[in-house]
């Protein structure tokens, strides 16, 4: 392998460890946003009132796009053994 190519595999595992990451930790940070929030509003200080929000945010999160992750993974999956087989036949 040449280093055009592993510097294209590096930021292309960089972007989807990114686009993979980004929405759970988005509905974490809303769930957590808006039970704070919540607990300013109400002054009700409990440290572990946010605990479930933000997993039942994350779960959701997974559920909708869920198969779309995985068929990114997929690809990506796809690609990098592509690569090894191309670098192995050189």
């Amino acid at each position: 392998m040449d280093s055009p190519s592993i510097g294209l595999i590096l930021h292309t595992a960089s972007m989807l460890a990114a686009k993979l990451a980004g929405p759970p930790l988005l509905a974490a940070l809303a769930a957590g946003l808006l039970v704070s929030v919540f607990q300013a509003v109400t002054q009700i200080n409990e440290a572990t009132l946010v605990f479930l929000p933000k997993v039942a945010g994350v779960f959701a999160v997974l559920l909708v796009f869920g198969g779309s992750m995985y068929m990114a993974l997929d690809n990506f999956t796809h690609f990098i053994f592509s690569q090894i087989i191309l670098a192995g036949g050189s």
